[in-house]
């Protein structure tokens, strides 16, 4: 593969890889996580999220590789559920983002995404002609049969889903194994978003937080994936279950094939054709200065021809 013409795929990585208490470093073209009793090899080129938990250190050397590789890092708190920070995503241009920008900024096509993931959330036909706030309500009740189903089939008492960052220790079982559970989908959905050069934070149902994108398209497979994995672990005991919810949640995406799935659903749900893959053009932006020409005709609303670019600074408004 010419990584010069052509994204790392994300498709066919492994989910997530979550460390703490430990040094990552640079070990030749891979990392090397070290720890108390040795060191464990990380295999970079195979994982799409690294969640960095308290007590752990990174290189300089290690965070190029991770870029090199287009693996998404998140500083995260205690057992991955709260995240503090994260580095960029592999591509270097802006079209998806732009259409992103676009369906969200028109009325008429933002509803239509709304409809559009509202649908996609739903096995059976959905109304023709159905309101937003119909299809809100609808979801509303699916969602509550999905917590009612998973509680009926566990055995698991649920008492609604309730719980404080602050004061984690205090929460119910099965709402921590949620939460974990759901800080490893959020994590994915993210690093997918942020590999194909959408913004996480142009949310459509979703608004007015620098994740809202990752809500709307996480959202998509919570009730199916990890309100059903939470009660499971809860049924077989409540010690280390925000653990056990991350490693469960490995083998549920990777047996699911979620990876496989979320960059042609977000593709679906805001209409577009996408490859998925950056062109000889989109590489040569990795080197544009912000002074060069800007290039026309590569979103579907830009006008026919376009002004030069200039270098910030330059005094015109």
């Amino acid at each position: 593969m010419d990584k010069k013409t052509v994204l790392p795929r994300f498709d066919d990585r492994w989910t997530h890889v979550y460390l703490e208490h430990g040094r990552l470093d640079r070990d030749e073209s891979s990392l090397a996580f070290h720890v108390k009793d040795g060191v464990v090899p990380v295999p970079v080129h195979q994982v799409s999220l690294l969640m960095l938990g308290p007590g752990t250190t990174v290189t300089h050397a290690a965070m190029r590789v991770l870029a090199d590789h287009n693996c998404l890092v998140c500083w995260t708190g205690e057992q991955g559920v709260r995240m503090y920070a994260h580095n960029n995503g592999g591509t270097q241009f802006s079209r998806r983002l732009l259409w992103q920008a676009h369906m969200f900024c028109d009325e008429t096509e933002r509803l239509r995404v709304i409809r559009a993931m509202y649908v996609r959330r739903f096995a059976e036909p959905v109304p023709v002609g159905a309101t937003i706030e119909q299809l809100r309500g609808m979801e509303g009740a699916r969602v509550r049969a999905a917590y009612a189903k998973a509680a009926a089939e566990s055995g698991v008492e649920w008492k609604g889903r309730n719980y404080d960052q602050d004061e984690w220790n205090h929460s119910d079982p099965v709402n921590r194994a949620l939460s974990s559970a759901n800080a490893a989908l959020y994590g994915l959905c993210h690093a997918a978003i942020l590999s194909a050069g959408y913004s996480p934070a142009i949310g459509f149902i979703h608004t007015g937080r620098m994740l809202s994108f990752v809500y709307d398209i996480a959202d998509l497979y919570k009730t199916d994936l990890t309100v059903p994995l939470a009660f499971a672990l809860v049924k077989d005991g409540d010690a280390d279950v925000e653990r056990r919810a991350r490693m469960a949640c490995r083998d549920l995406f990777h047996q699911t094939k979620l990876i496989e799935r979320i960059l042609p659903d977000i593709a679906e749900v805001l209409h577009v054709g996408d490859d998925l893959r950056e062109d000889a053009d989109e590489s040569e932006r990795r080197i544009v200065t912000l002074a060069d020409r800007a290039e026309v005709g590569r979103v579907p609303w830009e006008p026919d021809s376009a002004g030069e670019g200039r270098a910030v600074g330059d005094g015109r408004s």
